[in-house]
């Protein structure tokens, strides 16, 4: 599956999580209904995926965990925010660095719109 097709069914099984549910539920809720469906449609999901820091040949369990880990190689981190600032991009970037993972999106279930909540990252 290429990287746009695989962001693509991301967004859209997100966009019919948030249509049924609407804003204001907490981060847990749209995780736990968004990795039903994206497994409902074959993708392989890992919930609060660990992600440990590994420093000069030392594996360091720092508590780091990924909201959803899909096809091993999307990083989905889910908020319920006002709005996204600095620190949200720059913790999805250094899971994706952590990781050795090329793609990420960050998705804010607490908008109107759930398009306009949406960031992608690919590095």
């Amino acid at each position: 599956m290429e990287h746009q097709e695989l962001t693509g069914m991301v967004i859209g099984k997100a966009i019919e999580v948030h249509r049924s549910l609407g804003p204001g539920l907490l981060e847990s809720a749209y995780r736990e209904c968004l990795c039903y469906e994206l497994q409902q449609s074959g993708l392989r999901v890992e919930k609060e995926k660990a992600l440990p820091i590994v420093y000069k040949e030392v594996k360091l369990d720092h508590g780091y965990r990924i909201d959803l880990l899909v096809e091993n190689r999307l990083v989905v981190e889910i908020k319920t925010l006002e709005c996204f600032n600095e620190v949200h991009t720059a913790q999805i970037l250094t899971y994706m660095k952590l990781g050795n993972y090329e793609l990420g999106l960050l998705i804010n279930f607490y908008v109107k719109l759930l398009k306009d909540g949406i960031k992608r990252f690919k590095i």
